[in-house]
């Protein structure tokens, strides 16, 4: 077990109507930003003393949302990870607790793994009764824009998450493309660019239920379906009741451009008073 001194923590309070940061430790290479709001909510950014992931580094996060606080994770740009020489991945690891009432949005740019890189992300999320956790994790094939695809070397993922101490769900995913084809269909077919959205909470929770009808709504476009106005929208979008108290969607498409409209939704949807109370993406972009 590592070491306490070598994980980052933070802790996101609800105090007088307003969620605050009232714990932040940052251990190198992360680094912890807390810009201010307008709102009611609390938002976290994670950000990189080295602009990305080199070879060996580990980055070890222990996230605390306690009750009724209303927290947006972020980050600063896409997370780069860079080229391992030699067979050392950098590493991430996040373990989470959630409180009863509480809402949660993990809303990251994507990762790009470059060309050698090698990277394994590990994140447990154990959410008490009655807390919401809207989870996005999103993965580039490379840099896309300087014509690099599916050049690294390795990338592993395990997203575990608990209800009231029981397993809600297990996604593992890995993948090698020395070993694997990517443009299989099997695999990612034609596309450069997928994104998991996972929605946790008490079904009859009106937040879960509001969040649950913006995923739903989003454009279930396959390739067959575009016309060539709309080739650089999603190839496939799919949104699924995976079982109750999980929704997921999955979505992959040819560039950033084409799934950006569905972080816009949310964006727009988790401004309202009842969720985070503020719109990230006019901030952002």
């Amino acid at each position: 077990m590592p070491e306490e001194t070598t994980w980052s923590e933070v802790e996101v309070t609800a105090v007088r109507g307003l969620s605050v940061l009232t714990r932040s430790h940052s251990v190198q290479p992360l680094k912890l930003l807390n810009p201010r709001t307008h709102g009611a909510g609390c938002h976290v950014v994670l950000s990189s003393y080295g602009g990305g992931f080199l070879a060996g580094d580990v980055v070890r996060l222990r996230l605390h949302v306690q009750a009724e606080a209303r927290l947006l994770l972020s980050t600063q740009a896409n997370t780069r990870v860079y080229r391992a020489d030699h067979e050392v991945s950098a590493e991430q690891y996040l373990e989470a607790h959630l409180a009863a009432g509480s809402l949660t949005a993990v809303l990251p740019d994507p990762l790009v793994l470059q060309a050698r890189a090698r990277f394994r992300q590990y994140q447990h999320w154990h959410l008490q009764p009655g807390a919401v956790l809207l989870l996005a994790d999103w993965l580039h094939s490379g840099r896309m824009d300087s014509g690099e695809q599916f050049e690294f070397s390795s990338y592993a993922s395990e997203i575990r998450l608990t209800y009231g101490g029981r397993l809600l769900a297990l996604d593992r995913f890995g993948f090698r493309p020395q070993e694997h084809i990517a443009a299989s269909p099997a695999h990612f077919g034609p596309h450069q660019t997928t994104l998991s959205i996972y929605l946790a909470g008490e079904p009859t929770d009106a937040r879960f239920r509001q969040l649950s009808a913006v995923l739903a709504a989003q454009q279930p476009y396959t390739r067959h379906e575009l016309p060539p106005a709309l080739s650089r929208q999603p190839a496939v979008v799919a949104f699924t009741e995976a079982r109750p108290g999980l929704h997921l969607l999955r979505a992959v498409g040819h560039g950033r451009a084409a799934l950006q409209p569905i972080y816009d939704a949310l964006y727009a949807a988790l401004a309202a008073p009842e969720l985070l109370s503020f719109h990230v993406g006019q901030r952002k972009y």
